[in-house]
């Protein structure tokens, strides 16, 4: 008789967690994977695959107003709410059922149910009132939106979740925040017509990001009608026929349909009985690993935004093949987490990888910066008053390029190609070196000559 029903269970069927499990059970694992909701997690259920959608129909807006430059007349446009809300919803379901597919085709089992873990070995599944027992076990339960208890009314405001169900687009919506999920959501609620405004208790919006993009981001979210608050915090929230009255600290109110809590996100550990393992938690409540994704507890592992290394989807893959790689093939992997590639898919878009100017001042005794500033070709036929801006960050002694930051149209699809190039640590020279592709905005990256 085995000592254990299963050789790996995973609590959390999200991205991390399905690769994990998936690639355990390829290499002939009995793998099991416990998930209380839906398959898929927060990136394919809640977050940047729904997003991402409703990001495309809210630069349909733009669209439509640029063509007339180009010769197109769209004499009557009009938006469904209901319709974008259906479409995704069915394309969501496509994506759970295909992570569901790929599960049982890998050889293993799913069960739907909320895990708490009894002792390191010990799961019980609340619903089915039953235990299984694994060798290892994997938190890969993601991270939580969340409100702060302390504002009155606070039940009266939603998160992210409740966005993606909303019956209607709300006519004034207002989005407390200023990262990635807060910049998103105000570009895509203002795209689709609904007045925006954002709240913000920071001197600028994304924190953590180069200081000019944050400048420059807010500037164009300002030009295209967004209203920025920011040292601002909300006090209170009150039902007002049907509306919501929204106070600020500094006395000042607004009548809102919504309320948008955007506040960053919270590891999920609570209610999982890390406390019955032995597993550590930092200050953050975020499970404590080591690079190969050990908890204080050698059998229990966690990837992805539980352990609030690198909160990101991509990540969470690769630390999932990574653990998969490490304890059941043979083959220790640790994740570098160094210059990761990310977006922020607002109005306009943003691509970054690497340091930024600020955070290689810090580190590098010599700093070059190239930027530039222009209007995009197609604007020059719109008259869509916007620019691209792109700024290559390079050590000064060794010419090696240790960030690139773009703020514009396709942001993000250049700064996937250059983080490879990034990556691979290629010089200045190199980007010198490289013939550019024209006419396109991504061949100024290899054309900035002077020093800032």
């Amino acid at each position: 008789m085995a000592a254990y029903d299963f050789d790996l269970v995973t609590i959390g069927a999200g991205s991390g967690g399905v690769r994990a499990t998936r690639m355990a059970a390829q290499y002939g694992a009995k793998a099991a994977v416990v998930e209380e909701y839906r398959v898929g997690g927060t990136c394919v259920i809640r977050g940047c695959v729904p997003k991402k959608l409703m990001v495309y129909a809210s630069r349909y807006a733009e669209d439509i107003e640029d063509a007339a430059g180009f010769g197109w007349h769209v004499p009557h446009k009009h938006f469904d709410w209901t319709t974008l809300i259906a479409n995704k919803d069915r394309e969501i379901g496509r994506l759970e059922a295909l992570y569901r597919r790929n599960l049982e085709t890998a050889g293993a089992t799913t069960f739907e149910d909320r895990a708490v873990l009894r002792d390191p070995h010990t799961v019980h599944l609340l619903k089915a009132d039953k235990t299984i027992t694994a060798k290892t076990v994997l938190i890969a339960t993601g991270g939580r939106a969340w409100i702060p208890e302390e504002i009155e009314g606070g039940d009266l405001a939603i998160t992210s979740n409740e966005v993606f169900h909303l019956k209607e687009l709300p006519k004034c919506v207002m989005i407390v925040g200023g990262g990635y999920i807060a910049v998103e959501f105000a570009g895509v609620f203002k795209g689709l017509g609904a007045r925006t405004i954002v709240v913000h208790h920071g001197d600028e919006i994304l924190r953590g990001f180069d200081g000019e993009i944050r400048k420059r981001m807010r500037h164009e979210m300002q030009k295209r009608g967004i209203d920025v608050h920011l040292k601002s915090v909300v006090a209170s929230i009150h039902a007002e026929d049907g509306r919501k009255r929204v106070r600020l600290k500094d006395g000042t109110e607004h009548i809102v349909d919504e309320i948008v809590f955007a506040v960053g996100r919270r590891p999920n550990t609570m209610g999982l009985g890390l406390e019955h393992c032995g597993v550590e938690l930092t200050d953050m409540r975020a499970v404590a690993v080591d690079a190969f994704s050990r908890s204080t507890q050698g059998n229990v592992y966690a990837v992805g935004d539980v352990t609030n290394r690198a909160n990101l989807t991509p990540v969470a893959i690769r630390e999932g093949a990574a653990f998969a790689d490490t304890v059941f093939n043979d083959t220790p992997t640790a994740v570098d987490h160094a210059d990761i590639p990310t977006a922020v898919f607002g109005a306009p878009e943003i691509g970054v990888v690497g340091l930024t100017e600020e955070a290689a001042r810090a580190q590098f005794a010599k700093v070059d910066i190239y930027k530039a500033a222009f209007r995009p070709m197609r604007a020059t036929m719109s008259g869509r008053d916007t620019l691209i801006f792109m700024k290559l960050v390079v050590d000064g002694a060794s010419e090696r390029v240790l960030g690139c930051h773009i703020l514009g149209e396709a942001a993000a699809e250049m700064a996937q190609c250059v983080a490879i190039a990034v990556k691979m640590k290629a010089t200045k020279r190199d980007f010198d070196a490289t013939m550019a592709l024209h006419p396109t905005a991504g061949e100024e990256l290899v054309l900035l000559r002077t020093k800032i």
